[in-house]
């Protein structure tokens, strides 16, 4: 038991979550640079001619610079084991951000500090806060002209309704960042710039805050601007509050740039101490506690044709309580099943190495025989309690979905159906015509493109996506109910889900009162809970 608590004790896991070009990818691949994971930025170990980012290994992400799934990535560093989980920024892939935001323990949030809190940081934000996570802040690009610190600050409180209490404060900004001051030890760390590309970090040198050498290597004017600020942040900012952090209320800020590694490595060392180890977990017979013996987790990931070459399928799997061991048994509590998970592995972006074993805070990858759905509890044989389930967000774009060669069925319908597993797309049939019509409904428009993408470089399937004039989708409570009977349908779509559940697509929320006037037996429902 005693080496069960201590392989517990020193996991961390958390995601990264900011709004597009925040400098999210830029920061999580410093981390691993730090922790040995990557030799240089931009390039996996052992693969220096490429340069994309390790943790966008989709070739669509290589192509368009963005990140459209999560990615797993796992180091040490000290005597932690951490587990990243890197999210999309973009808001057209937030239904994926929020399933990876379940299976985080705290949550990274990345600012660029020239713009402040942006659009999508607000959605996340708050998806964190709904969990009661902790979340730590970290102010990007202060290499940059960027905006005053205290307005930041002020901007981060006021938007987001969270306290703050910065940990570093910047000296300087923009070509005059010359370093942070750090409010506990009282000291000042001061950098060197350096090439942008390999180097693991920027050259320091430390002095106390009093230091006349201090005084002469930043000038009279970064000097006192430094103490005013100093006298104000004691005066006015919130005390650090171990607890108020550990309940979400307060945010600890860090200052720095990714880019060039200014502050990196403060904040890395600093959030590994504020941090705790796996939290425990929710189930329908209680809390469910880390250090249980008996082993158990849920998926809240799948992912189709990580490998190319083998065309598989990897659930993605937080283990929340006890020891993995591959050679034992597992249960799958959704099926009924007992099974041995298939070549289980640690994740590092697309690279994967098998492993015997892992514990609790961990995320592994097992490969998925196309029993797992996103949700799905495992755990050890003899225990059946289920995780709190994830929630399915209500579609907001709708496509027809028209194959070009029907000579290639077998592998659109299998293409279709693997990308509707993985939550990324949900897939409708039309009422009446069945599968020979088959309706895709997303959360943001870009998941089209990654569809239709996916399906022609994954599958060999030449498709045609024709856009229909709808974007709100509501589930018949009575699933018995023939649509066909329904008063003034012609102002919406009849559909069914893969469960063969009656749904109408309409136009606008004008539409859905005039049908439920119309209709008074119909009751409809903006969720169905699987």
């Amino acid at each position: 038991m005693a080496d069960l608590t201590k392989e517990i004790t020193k996991r961390r896991t958390f995601a990264i979550i900011s709004h597009p070009d925040a400098g999210k990818t830029t920061l999580t691949e410093k981390f691993l640079l730090y922790g040995g994971a990557i030799n240089t930025a931009g390039s996996v170990k052992g693969k220096a001619n490429s340069k994309y980012a390790v943790s966008d290994w989709m070739e669509i992400e290589k192509e368009r610079g963005i990140s459209v799934t999560s990615s797993v990535l796992q180091f040490n560093y000290d005597d932690y084991c951490i587990n990243i989980l890197d999210t999309p920024g973009h808001q057209d892939f937030s239904e994926d951000t929020y399933r990876t935001l379940m299976a985080a323990d705290s949550a990274v949030m990345v600012i660029d500090a020239s713009k402040g809190v942006e659009a999508q940081t607000i959605k996340l934000f708050k998806v964190c806060v709904m969990r009661h996570i902790p979340i730590f802040t970290f102010i990007n690009k202060m290499d940059l002209e960027s905006r005053d610190p205290f307005e930041l600050l002020d901007d981060i409180e006021t938007v987001l309704g969270i306290r703050t209490c910065p940990i570093n404060w910047p000296i300087g900004q923009g070509k005059g960042f010359k370093g942070v001051y750090d409010r506990d030890k009282k000291d000042v760390t001061m950098f060197k710039a350096v090439s942008v590309g390999g180097a693991k970090s920027a050259a320091t040198t430390d002095y106390l805050v009093e230091s006349e050498e201090l005084k002469s290597e930043i000038g009279d004017i970064l000097y006192d601007k430094l103490l005013e600020d100093i006298e104000l942040l004691d005066g006015a900012s919130d005390d650090f509050d171990q607890e108020k952090v550990d309940r979400g209320e307060l945010s600890p800020v860090f200052f720095g740039s990714a880019l060039t590694t200014f502050g990196v490595e403060t904040f890395l060392q600093h959030f590994l101490k504020m941090t705790q180890s796996p939290l425990p977990r929710l189930s329908d017979e209680g809390v469910i506690e880390p250090t249980m013996d008996a082993f158990s987790g849920f998926v809240f990931k799948i992912q189709a044709n990580m490998n190319k070459a083998h065309h598989d399928r990897i659930a993605f799997l937080r283990i929340c309580s006890g020891k993995f061991d591959a050679s034992k048994d597992v249960y799958h509590v959704q099926s009924g099943r007992k099974f041995k998970l298939s070549q289980p592995q640690q994740i590092m972006a697309q690279d994967r190495k098998v492993i015997e074993e892992a514990y609790a805070g961990d995320v592994i990858g097992v490969f998925d025989p196309g029993v797992f759905s996103i949700g799905d509890t495992i755990t050890a044989p003899g225990k059946k309690f289920r995780y709190e389930g994830i929630p399915t967000f209500a579609p907001e774009h709708f496509c027809r979905l028209v194959q070009l060669d029907s000579m290639k069925r077998k592998q659109f319908n299998k293409g279709v159906t693997q990308l509707a597993q993985e939550g990324a797309i949900q897939i409708f049939q039309d009422y009446t015509l069945g599968l020979s019509e088959i309706i895709v409904g997303v959360v943001g428009v870009l998941q089209f493109d990654v569809l239709k993408y996916r399906l022609e470089n994954e599958y060999g399937c030449d498709v045609r996506l024709e856009p229909l004039p709808y974007n709100y989708i509501r589930w018949v409570k009575d699933t018995s109910m023939d649509l066909n009977k329904l008063k003034r349908i012609s102002d919406c779509k009849k559909v069914k889900d893969m469960n063969d559940n009656p749904l109408l697509l309409f136009a606008n929320e004008w539409s859905i009162r005039l049908m439920l006037e119309n209709n008074k037996d119909l009751e409809l429902l903006e969720f169905r809970k699987n």
